[in-house]
């Protein structure tokens, strides 16, 4: 039977290898009220990026102690950047929980020229909940590690910071070359072995032509998913996919 998995709120010794880790607040709630979790138990814990088998040493009302046993096996995130125009939260936070289980590493929320004002402003407040959706998904999906998102990003910035050799742009625009056939080619295929990407997606009305030309200017590939216009997140999703399958 496959043991429970969870990552750990706080490890001990902060730096270095952990010998021990702790739930705290809902997570430790739900393991001891709803699980009924009691010391002596087993469980897989992740704490500082590894995977442990973990033993529960006390147990409190909003807190379980463990102690951290030998180190198991586990995946690493894929190494992939995703930026994701802000669009209608519920299809915004649906992306981010299945780009967390699909494994990309970290994901910045765009503020493009057609992301709409209301949500612009909401953004600011809402990115802890995108937070807690990736660490829960993480969890669910049996990652080692939470990806990182970061605050909402005005797309000019997000593109003078990001240095990843592998800029990939979903255009809309572009017609012949798909995202598979450019990651298939050389030179970047030889460049798979150990990769970093970063991967864009637009807005509901797309990107407008100035964002479309930043994008070149700063090297970003154009590339198409095919023939049809696909919702924001389902390209998302698609993108991930495929970029998987030369990442992993």
């Amino acid at each position: 039977m496959t043991r429970r998995r969870w990552i750990a709120d706080t490890v001990s010794p902060p730096n270095g290898h952990p010998t021990h880790a702790a739930l705290t607040g809902d997570q430790a709630i739900h393991l001891a009220r709803v699980l009924r979790a009691e010391p002596g138990q087993i469980f897989n814990v992740v704490a500082a990026g590894f995977l442990h088998r973990a033993e529960i040493t006390s147990v409190t009302g909003d807190r379980v102690d463990f102690v951290l046993h030998e180190e198991l096996e586990s995946d690493s995130a894929l190494p992939l950047h995703l930026y994701l125009a802000i669009f209608k939260f519920d299809h915004l936070e649906w992306a981010i929980e299945k780009a967390t289980e699909l494994g990309v590493a970290q994901i910045t929320p765009v503020l493009a020229r057609r992301t709409e004002k209301h949500l612009a402003q909401a953004a600011v407040k809402r990115v802890e909940r995108w937070r807690r959706i990736a660490h829960e998904a993480s969890q669910q999906s049996r990652r080692t590690s939470v990806p990182t998102i970061t605050d909402s990003t005005p797309l000019k910035l997000a593109l003078e910071r990001e240095s990843a050799p592998a800029r990939i742009l979903l255009s809309e625009t572009e017609q012949s070359l798909s995202l598979s056939k450019h990651l298939g080619a050389p030179p970047l295929a030889s460049e798979m072995w150990n990769p970093t990407m970063a991967l864009a997606i637009g807005p509901e009305g797309g990107w407008t032509p100035e964002e479309m030309s930043l994008f070149t200017q700063h090297q970003w590939t154009h590339v198409t998913l095919g023939p049809r216009i696909l919702r924001a997140e389902t390209a998302a999703i698609a993108a991930i996919s495929i970029a998987g399958t030369f990442l992993g």
